[in-house]
């Protein structure tokens, strides 16, 4: 499952030297190295690190967020571009809820003799992927016609998440909600 967030990056200054940082999980310290060899033949050495003195730059760290438009796949990589009709149902006590998405020719069914099957449902937006394998096929004489996806959300916080996504697609795509 891909996961996108947002980043804390510095600036690089080449004036100063920089304090230990910690990025994606590294944590990267400034040291220096000596080492001499030729390239012919003869041994390579290199000191063991020394901390280099730590100055503060002046800059501070800047949060980059990475936006991404939100759109649905049926094949990973493949953006489907019909908009679907949604309906929604939720449980009294609003613990769990199904999202139905019903596609009138679907424009995966063009592609996906070039880009291969359809391998589940996917919701994708800068928080990460949605996905369900509740996925069906409608066919009217032998071609195909629709498709139907079922979301299921088990718990509160599902049902916020796929909120924050039909949201996003929905101003993307002028979809509206009506409450029936």
């Amino acid at each position: 499952m891909a996961t996108l967030q947002s980043l804390a990056f510095s600036s690089p200054v080449s004036h100063c030297l920089q304090q230990p940082r910690l990025h994606s999980g590294l944590l990267s310290w400034a040291v220096h190295r000596s080492a001499k060899s030729t390239f012919n033949g003869q041994s390579l050495h290199v000191s063991h690190p020394q901390w280099a003195p730590i100055r503060r730059c002046t800059q501070a760290s800047r949060s980059i967020t990475m936006m991404v438009k939100p759109k649905i796949q049926f094949i990973q990589g493949t953006d489907e571009q019909t908009i679907p009709d949604v309906r929604l149902t939720k449980s009294k006590d609003g613990t769990n809820g199904v999202a139905i998405f019903k596609f009138e020719q679907p424009s995966v069914f063009d592609s996906s003799g070039e880009f291969g099957d359809i391998t589940g449902f996917y919701m994708i937006d800068e928080e990460g992927v949605l996905q369900s394998v509740d996925v069906n096929a409608k066919f009217v004489n032998g071609k195909p016609a629709g498709i139907e996806a079922k979301y299921i959300m088990r718990t509160s916080r599902d049902w916020d998440r796929f909120m924050r996504f039909m949201e996003r697609y929905a101003n993307d795509n002028g979809l509206q909600f009506i409450k029936t």
